[in-house]
C-alpha cells in the first residue's frame, strides 16, 4: 500500500527548491566567499595589545555587510535629536594636547550635537531602555573634530568583530520582526548569556542610565581610550567625560512604559522646547589623563572598552563648557544628515590601540557611503569644515564643490604642487610615532580577560534603591526570555557579579543559580577548532566602590527646579490666589506651569476669573510632568470620583513624584482612591498646607521637587 508523504515533508521539499535559503545548523562558520573561519571572536592584530590591520579580510568582510544592510536611516543611534551651540574652554591643557581649540580660556567652537537611542528604528519610541548615543561635531579652525561617545562609559563587547552580532541579537529578531527597539527578548540575552565581557555593560544598561529622564540630564563618555599629543610630540592616554549642569537624573521604569504610548516624542520634545525657551542645556567637558608610564599601571587595561577608569585613580578635570542654544532649522538636513566619525580627529589627537576602536575607524566611512549615498557627504551643508578645504579629490555623486584647473593628482608641476602638503610646525597632521613590533596573530591579551571586577564594582557602588531597580530590570527582561536554558546562564554570570543580585534576580524567575558556570566562551566553536586561549576571570578591583557611578549619590550641587514641568490640577471654583501664587513661584524659578482640568477652555476660578486651560485629563497624563500641585477651591471636590483624574494622582505617587496639595485640594489625597490616603508625614515627597496662600508652603514645594524624586517610597525586593 502507497504511502503518503507527510505534510510537513512536502514542506521541506518545497523549501530546498528555493535558492538563497540555507541553515547554519551543524555546519561550520565561513566567509560570504565559502572561507572557513577559525577564530570569530578576535581582529587580527600587530601583538595581543597592537593595532588591528587592514589586510583582515574577515573582519571587513564582516562589518562591510553589517554597515549596508540597511538604507536610508542609520543601522544604530537611527533615532535622534540634535541641537546647535558652543563649546567654550576654561581650563586649557597646552600641556597634554596641541589641540587649537583646547588653548586659550574663553575660547569658542561651534558644534552640533546629537542625542540617540541605539536600537531602536527611527519611528520608535524615545523611552526604550537602551543606551545613549552623546556626539559632539566640533567645527574648529583646523578642521572637523568629532566626539562620537555614549551616555555609558564602556560597551558590550572588546572588539569590533563583534560588533555585528551584537546589534543582529538586539535588533528585532528576524523571522517575525518583533520586538521594536527592546532588549527583552530571547536572541539578545542569549547572546549576552554566551559573552561574559559584557557583564559590566549589562550593569549599566539594566540601571537607571538606560531610561534618562531628559537628553539634558545625561552624561557623556568617549568610551575609548584616546590619546593627546603636545607640542612637544609627547603622548598621554585620555578619557573623555561630559558632566550635565542640571545632574544626571531618570524616569521610573512604569513611568517609562506609559510615556511611551503618550508621547514617544518625549525626549525631542523635551530638548526643543528648552532650547525654544531659552532653558539652554548645558555640559562641562573634563578629561581623566593618564602618562604613558602609566599605561601597565592599572589592574585593567586601558584598552579595554569594557572597563573604565575609577575616578578615584584618576580625577577628572574639567577643561571647558558647552552650550546648546539654538534649535536645528530643518531635521532632515541637519539632524538625519550629519555624519559623525570617530576618526574625524585634528593635531593633538590621535587613536589607541582599543580593538572596538580600531574597528570603528573603518566602518563610520563605510556606513555614510552607503546611508548618505556619497563620498562627497562632507559637502553637505551640516558636515562641512569650517576650515577651507584643498585636494586633489574630484568627481563622485552629489559633488557640490566646483574645482578649477587641469590638475587632480599629487606630486605635480603643472598645478606648481598645489595644494602643499603641511609641516606639522605648520599644523600638518602626523599620527603618533607609537613602536610596534610583533607578529601577526587573533588573540586577545591576558589583560582583557577580567569580564566580572568592574561590574561588581558598579554594583557595589549603587544605592540600595538604584539596587533595587537594577535587580528589577533584569526581572522584567529576564522574565521576557522563553527560553529557559537562557535564563539559567544568566543567573550563573550574575552569580559573579554580585551572589545577592543573582539570589534576588534568581527568587523573581522562580530557578535555582547553577551551582558550575557554563563555559560559554566555547559555543559556536567546533570541537576541533582552537580554543580561546584565556578563561573569563573576576579580578579584585583596586576601588571597590565609586560614588561618581551612582546617579543618587551624586545631586547637582546647587540643587534646581530650572526647566521643570508642573501640572496645576484645576476645575472651577480653584482658587485664584493659590494658582497665580503658585505659577508666579515657578516661573520665577525657571520651572513652567501647565493648568489641567477635565475640559478643554477656561476654569473659573472663586474670584469669577478665568484661567486658560492647557491639558485636560484625557489629552494629558502625570508622567509628562515632573510635578504635580492641587490648588485648594471648592470645585475640586468632586473631581475624586473621576478615575481619570486619581489615575494622574496616582501614578505619580507611584513613581516617586512631588505632589503638593493646599486646603481644599487635599481631600483629594484623603480620599478613598488615593494610592496613599494616609498621606504619610514622613513622604518628604508629599507637601501640604491646611490653609491656601500659605508663602512657606510654595517654598517647601519647590524644595521638595529640587530633590526630583522620592525614590523611598518604592517597596524595596
Amino acid at each position: 500500500m502507497k504511502q503518503n508523504t507527510p505534510p510537513n515533508r512536502q514542506e521541506d521539499k518545497q523549501a530546498d527548491l528555493i535558492p538563497n535559503k540555507s541553515d547554519g545548523t551543524n555546519k561550520f562558520l565561513t566567509t560570504n566567499q565559502g572561507v572557513k573561519i577559525n577564530d570569530d571572536n578576535n581582529s587580527l592584530k600587530a601583538g595581543e595589545r597592537g593595532p588591528s590591520l587592514l589586510e583582515d579580510f574577515i573582519l571587513r568582510e564582516k562589518i562591510t555587510h553589517f554597515d549596508h544592510e540597511r538604507i536610508p536611516e542609520r543601522i544604530v543611534h537611527a533615532r535622534g535629536s540634535a541641537a546647535h551651540g558652543y563649546f567654550e574652554v576654561t581650563n586649557p591643557i597646552p600641556q597634554f594636547t596641541k589641540a587649537g581649540f583646547l588653548q586659550e580660556v574663553g575660547q569658542r567652537t561651534p558644534v552640533f550635537t546629537r542625542f540617540s537611542t541605539v536600537a531602536g528604528s527611527r519611528g520608535s519610541t524615545d523611552l526604550a531602555r537602551d543606551v545613549r548615543g552623546f556626539s559632539v561635531k566640533f567645527y574648529t579652525e583646523a578642521g572637523i573634530y568629532d566626539f562620537v561617545g555614549n551616555n555609558i562609559p564602556v560597551f558590550f563587547i572588546q572588539d569590533a568583530t563583534k560588533f555585528p552580532d551584537l546589534i543582529h541579537a538586539v535588533k528585532p529578531e528576524p523571522h517575525n520582526e518583533i520586538p521594536q527597539a527592546a532588549s527583552a527578548h530571547d536572541t539578545f540575552w542569549d547572546f549576552i548569556s554566551l559573552m561574559p565581557e559584557s557583564m559590566h555593560m549589562i550593569m549599566w544598561t539594566m540601571s537607571d542610565r538606560a531610561i534618562p529622564r531628559s537628553y539634558r540630564m545625561i552624561e557623556g563618555f568617549g568610551v575609548h581610550t584616546f590619546r593627546f599629543i603636545n607640542e612637544q610630540n609627547e603622548s598621554h592616554f585620555v578619557k573623555i567625560h561630559w558632566k550635565p549642569k542640571l545632574g544626571t537624573h531618570a524616569l521610573a521604569w512604569d513611568e517609562a512604559q506609559k510615556l511611551s504610548g503618550k508621547n514617544p516624542d518625549f525626549h525631542r520634545e523635551d530638548l526643543w522646547e528648552a532650547i525654544d525657551c531659552g532653558n539652554f542645556p548645558e555640559w562641562e567637558m573634563g578629561v581623566q589623563v593618564i602618562p604613558e608610564a602609566d599605561e601597565h599601571k592599572y589592574d585593567f587595561d586601558i584598552l579595554d572598552p569594557t572597563k573604565l577608569i575609577p575616578e578615584e585613580l584618576v580625577p577628572v578635570t574639567i577643561i571647558g563648557k558647552m552650550v546648546l542654544n539654538r534649535n536645528p532649522d530643518n531635521f532632515f538636513a541637519e539632524t538625519e544628515q550629519v555624519a559623525f566619525h570617530p576618526g574625524h580627529v585634528v593635531p593633538g589627537i590621535d587613536f589607541s590601540n582599543d580593538p572596538l576602536l580600531q574597528g570603528r575607524l573603518f566602518s563610520y566611512t563605510d556606513t555614510q557611503l552607503s546611508r548618505l549615498g556619497s563620498p562627497n557627504f562632507h559637502e553637505i551643508p551640516i558636515n562641512r569644515s569650517i576650515s577651507p578645504t584643498h585636494n586633489n579629490q574630484r568627481d563622485g555623486h552629489m559633488r557640490q564643490e566646483i574645482n578649477k584647473g587641469r590638475v587632480s593628482y599629487h606630486p605635480n608641476s603643472l598645478g606648481g604642487g598645489c595644494p602643499y602638503q603641511a609641516k606639522i610646525a605648520e599644523g600638518g597632521f602626523a599620527s603618533f610615532n607609537e613602536r610596534i613590533d610583533a607578529v601577526k596573530i587573533r588573540e586577545r591579551s591576558e589583560s582583557f580577560s577580567d569580564h566580572f571586577g568592574q561590574a561588581t564594582m558598579f554594583f557595589n557602588s549603587q544605592t540600595d534603591v538604584e539596587k533595587n531597580h537594577i535587580i528589577k530590570a533584569l526581572r522584567f527582561e529576564l522574565g521576557k526570555v522563553e527560553t529557559i536554558a537562557i535564563r539559567v546562564r544568566m543567573l550563573g554570570l550574575l552569580s559573579q557579579v554580585d551572589a545577592t543580585l543573582a539570589e534576588k534576580v534568581a527568587e523573581g524567575l522562580r530557578l535555582s543559580i547553577p551551582e558550575i558556570l557554563e563555559k560559554p566562551i566555547n559555543h559556536g566553536v567546533s570541537p576541533d577548532a582552537d580554543k580561546d586561549k584565556h578563561e573569563p576571570k573576576s579580578v579584585l578591583s583596586e576601588v571597590s566602590s565609586s560614588d561618581a557611578l551612582s546617579m543618587l549619590k551624586n545631586p547637582t550641587v546647587t540643587p534646581t527646579i530650572e526647566s521643570r514641568k508642573v501640572a496645576i490640577i484645576c476645575a472651577d471654583g480653584v482658587s485664584e490666589t493659590s494658582v497665580m501664587n503658585m505659577k508666579l513661584a515657578l516661573l520665577k524659578e525657571n520651572a513652567k506651569a501647565c493648568i489641567v482640568a477635565p475640559y478643554n477652555g477656561f476654569v473659573t476660578t472663586d474670584a469669577n476669573g478665568q484661567i486658560p486651560v492647557d491639558f485636560t485629563f484625557l489629552t494629558g497624563h502625570s508622567v509628562l510632568f515632573d510635578a504635580l500641585y492641587i490648588p485648594g477651591g471648592l470645585g475640586l471636590n468632586a473631581l475624586s470620583e473621576d478615575p481619570d483624574v486619581m489615575d494622574w494622582i496616582n501614578d505619580a505617587y507611584k513613581h516617586c513624584k512631588v505632589i503638593g496639595a493646599e486646603g481644599e485640594g487635599i481631600d483629594l489625597l484623603s480620599g478613598s482612591n488615593f494610592a496613599n490616603k494616609a498621606t504619610n508625614p514622613d513622604d518628604g515627597g508629599l507637601v501640604l498646607g491646611q490653609k491656601s496662600g500659605n508663602a512657606q508652603f510654595t517654598t517647601d514645594f519647590i524644595a521638595a521637587m529640587a530633590q526630583h524624586r522620592f525614590w523611598e517610597r518604592e517597596p524595596q525586593l
